[in-house]
């Protein structure tokens, strides 16, 4: 079974608070896009999980989200069958895009029908929250979903079928810890001056509907974003270069690194990636709402 596993943006992204669990409460509003990894699922005779992967920066031991999934399915409901796992990266790692809880998501919606469980999505969605926060979204088949509480409670936005963006995405060489940045909030929201947006999480789907760029650029943003900005003074390179540019519409996705910008057309998000790929320093993707 060969399925994609699609990467994420965040268009918006507000830190509410530190939860008793360690974890914060988030507004999100996700996007899929169509970057993808390419995930091979392949039964085994025992009951081993074996991932393998072109990528030399994600581990192939039970700490592997997509491990995860299969181990949580085998526990759960006594499947006594193993999985090779193959990962063709491409997404890149630790970039805030999601690749990882992609993986997650694909192999359990993968493994629900490889092994016949016949699991409902809500079923697929409540041990996809054990895994990881942002699992849940990809369980859901949409392109625009509003995300709560720690970022696993979703709503899709299905007013928003149909409606399709361009990124130009710069992805720097730096690896982000995203517990590290979440401490480094806790620290310094009342300081960063980035604590209270311009509009809330609902606008944007409004600009989104009414293809509003102007309305769309001012209503994105991210609170981590000032600081991961601040670890990483490349971020804001980066934000000066897409700005120098043209792009009006610019955000760190997630807790970095990745800054996107969004883009009228393919043909314009080309012209920017022709000018950005000439950075030795920086991965440059082109890609679109799916």
């Amino acid at each position: 079974m060969v399925l994609n596993s699609y990467a994420k943006l965040n268009l918006y992204l507000e830190v509410i608070n530190r939860r008793k669990d360690s974890y914060h409460n988030i507004k999100t509003l996700f996007e899929r896009i169509n970057l993808c990894d390419i995930i091979t699922l392949k039964a085994r005779q025992d009951k081993i999980i074996k991932i393998t992967s072109n990528s030399a920066d994600i581990p192939k031991d039970a700490t592997n989200l997509a491990y995860k999934s299969a181990k949580i399915l085998q526990d759960s409901f006594r499947v006594n069958r193993g999985v090779e796992i193959k990962i063709n990266k491409r997404i890149p790692v630790g970039s805030g895009m999601g690749g990882g809880s992609s993986n997650a998501a694909v192999v359990l919606c993968g493994l629900n029908r490889f092994w016949k469980l016949n699991l409902s999505r809500a079923k697929l969605v409540s041990l996809g929250k054990k895994i990881g926060s942002d699992v849940p979204f990809f369980i859901y088949d949409c392109a625009f979903a509003l995300g709560g509480a720690k970022g696993d409670v979703i709503k899709p936005l299905s007013s928003l079928k149909g409606i399709k963006l361009w990124h130009v995405l710069v992805v720097p060489k730096i690896k982000v810890s995203t517990p590290l940045i979440y401490r480094k909030w806790d620290k310094n929201s009342s300081n960063l001056g980035l604590t209270r947006p311009a509009y809330n999480v609902n606008i944007l789907p409004l600009a989104l509907k009414k293809k509003d760029l102007a309305l769309l650029g001012s209503s994105l943003f991210n609170s981590l974003e000032a600081v991961t900005a601040k670890i990483y003074p490349e971020l804001k390179k980066i934000r000066a270069k897409l700005g120098f540019l043209g792009v009006r519409s610019i955000l760190m996705s997630g807790s970095g690194p990745t800054m996107f910008g969004i883009t009228s057309s393919r043909k314009e998000a080309v012209f920017l990636y022709r000018r950005l790929r000439k950075e030795k320093f920086w991965q440059v993707f082109v890609t679109r709402t799916l």
